[in-house]
């Protein structure tokens, strides 16, 4: 397993210098690759039109790039799916593919105007168009995260992945934490299916989120996750996801530190 980072590329002008300096900054700090996610279908296209200079700058820097995330869907409406909209991730995972990436994650909104039998319809539908479009040159993940999400958890993986076998899972627990899940009992159950691995904490006062710390000063069992996902076989990669309004600037860059140090003890 290897550790890398959630690194945005948001710049409307992006220059291979920009890239480069940011990946070396990465390195600095002990990691081995940079994951890129799109929050809109806005910022999906912009990636794409940045992807000579992301390439180059990657290059220079001698970084890779382990995975591209589309996040906040908006590919399903009036109960089928959106061809324009979903044109975009077909665009953003090409350029994914083109510049190095092993996974693609992504996910699909529910529609409220039909039934739940109608959304599991699309999503299977969506999902099995990218792995299609994709063509074995990179996999194709589902987020276990909410935001404009429903395939989630297991009830949903029975149904969408039971359907289609190369679509794999992007786990981070502190999404089954934060809605009173067994984030190992799903670890364990699907963790075959599991093609790349979100570390990011959660801490809980009573039943109340507080924040989400850098790993090891947080309530997940990691030596317990790290068990589980080697009694499963898995050894992709493992990317930090800062996610704290408390860690961020100099503070950020320390907590980053610590979770690298924290999360090498478990790496064999």
């Amino acid at each position: 397993m290897e550790i890398g980072r959630i690194y945005n590329f948001n710049n409307p002008h992006l220059t291979a210098e920009e890239v480069a300096a940011a990946a070396a900054k990465v390195k600095a700090m002990g990691l081995d690759f940079i994951e890129s996610c799109c929050n809109s279908r806005a910022e999906a296209e912009r990636y794409v039109a940045n992807l000579p200079a992301l390439k180059e700058g990657l290059r220079r820097a001698n970084m890779r790039l382990s995975c591209v995330g589309r996040w906040n869907h908006d590919v399903q409406s009036g109960g089928k799916i959106n061809d324009s909209a979903a044109a975009s991730y077909y665009a953003l995972m090409d350029a994914a593919a083109e510049a190095g990436a092993k996974t693609f994650v992504v996910g699909c909104n529910y529609d409220d105007t039909v039934s739940l039998f109608r959304n599991y319809s699309n999503a299977i539908e969506f999902f099995g168009r990218l792995i299609e479009h994709a063509n074995g040159r990179i996999k194709v993940a589902v987020q276990n995260c909410r935001w404009n999400n429903f395939v989630v958890s297991p009830a949903e993986w029975e149904v969408v992945l039971g359907e289609l076998k190369e679509l794999g899972i992007k786990f981070d627990a502190s999404h089954a934490y934060n809605y009173g899940r067994d984030y190992l009992a799903e670890l364990s159950d699907w963790g075959e299916r599991v093609y790349h691995v979100h570390i990011k904490g959660a801490t809980h006062a009573g039943k109340r989120a507080v924040d989400d710390p850098p790993a090891g000063m947080d309530d997940i069992r990691w030596s317990s996750l790290f068990a589980v996902l080697y009694s499963r076989g898995y050894d992709g990669d493992l990317s930090l996801e800062p996610h704290s309004a408390a860690w961020n600037g100099a503070r950020g860059d320390a907590g980053i530190k610590f979770t690298v140090d924290f999360i090498r003890k478990f790496i064999v």
